[in-house]
């Protein structure tokens, strides 16, 4: 099984069904994109859960996943996101990387933010996990075709003025599904209202944290060093983030699940993942 088939499997959401829009090895692809912009990277995560007025436990995992695997490399990692997942991300990741909390405003003044902050950071590189774009109405909205626009902050407007970046979805409303706008429009399973945001390279999966994991695993490979997170580092992880608010994406209830995946689940997918890294390692 390839890498891609490995993050696409299990798939409850039909976005295995586009994959064939990408290259066969679009893991890799961001991978090596991502080692050819090295420095200073931004990640962005955070999704909104309108039932439950929270974030939910899809993103911030990943997020951090990808941003200590960068920070072992050599690369300064800073976190965007908004007031909701601003205190998970603080409580999960580095003491050596930075979070910043990008404010939930209108569009004029979410555009000046924006270029403030990439004026300031002079990011090398930006990556989103599992963050909503705006359709092309301008409205951002969850899986359910409901409006979040009001409890959204326009973080994609960073992505709009970045030449190099990395966009991880697994349902058709994240920011770097609009390189596959077509084809979610398209779908019968997918959301009804494309993303429109485009990102330099895009990563698909069933869960997005897997795709985050997935991405880790390319760099390991492609580096020579497994830099995946243990599964109980992952588990503490989620664990904490739910005791923090973080809610299942799916159910939109307070437990510790990922996209309808158990825990349990979940350590199984990354288990698989790091045999999948050692045997190319070893090889």
């Amino acid at each position: 099984m390839t890498l891609e088939e490995l993050i696409l499997s299990q798939d409850k959401r039909g976005i295995s069904k586009i994959k064939n829009s990408l290259t066969r090895d679009f893991c890799f692809d961001a991978a090596n994109f991502i080692l050819a912009n090295p420095g200073k990277v931004i990640i962005t995560t955070g999704f909104y859960i309108l039932s439950a007025g929270a974030a939910e436990t899809d993103g911030p995992p990943g997020a951090v996943a990808i941003g200590n695997a960068l920070e072992q490399i050599g690369y300064e990692v800073i976190y965007v996101t908004d007031k909701y997942c601003y205190q998970m991300i603080k409580a999960i990741a580095t003491t050596t990387s930075k979070v910043i909390e990008f404010p939930i405003e209108n569009h004029r003044a979410s555009t000046k933010i924006a270029s403030e902050i990439l004026e300031k950071e002079n990011p090398d590189l930006l990556i989103s996990i599992e963050r909503c774009a705006p359709a092309t109405d301008g409205l951002y909205r969850n899986m359910r075709d409901m409006d979040i626009t009001s409890n959204t902050a326009k973080i994609d407007l960073l992505f709009e003025k970045h030449c190099a970046s990395v966009g991880i979805g697994d349902g058709g409303n994240e920011i770097g599904l609009g390189n596959l706008y077509s084809e979610v429009e398209g779908s019968r399973e997918l959301v009804g209202f494309p993303a429109k945001t485009k990102t330099t390279k895009l990563i698909i999966s069933s869960v997005s944290n897997w795709g985050g994991y997935g991405l880790v695993a390319a760099i390991s490979i492609l580096k020579g060093k497994n830099l995946l997170p243990s599964v109980e580092m992952d588990i503490h992880n989620i664990k904490k983030i739910v005791a923090m608010g973080a809610v299942d994406g799916f159910s939109g209830d307070s437990v510790e699940k990922v996209d309808g995946f158990s825990l349990d689940e979940n350590a199984s997918f990354l288990e698989n993942l790091h045999n999948f890294v050692q045997d190319s390692l070893a090889h």
